[in-house]
């Protein structure tokens, strides 16, 4: 079965090289999409878990995705790695 990874902040599927964002240092980031994560850093580090609930629910309703799948994707987001430390 293949190793997929994933965004640690908003749980996007980081399957192509230009999906992901970027380090201090240019490099491709492993952990976060170009969404999320820009030279190194968060683009809205004061985002709250329910802010980013939203916005994972509507970009996931404008791809007309069922919403079991829409669900289950909100429910995974407190395991990623930016929001497990945080509370809502």
């Amino acid at each position: 079965m293949e190793n997929k990874s994933f965004c640690q902040s908003c749980g996007m599927p980081l399957d192509s090289e230009e999906l992901k964002g970027t380090e201090k240092t240019g490099l491709k980031s492993e952990e976060y999409c170009k969404y999320c994560y820009e030279k190194g850093k968060l683009k809205d580090a004061n985002m709250t878990l329910n802010e980013m609930k939203n916005i994972v629910k509507n970009q996931m309703q404008l791809m007309k995705l069922p919403e079991h799948s829409i669900q289950k994707a909100i429910d995974y987001l407190p395991m990623l790695k930016r929001w497990k430390t945080k509370t809502v």
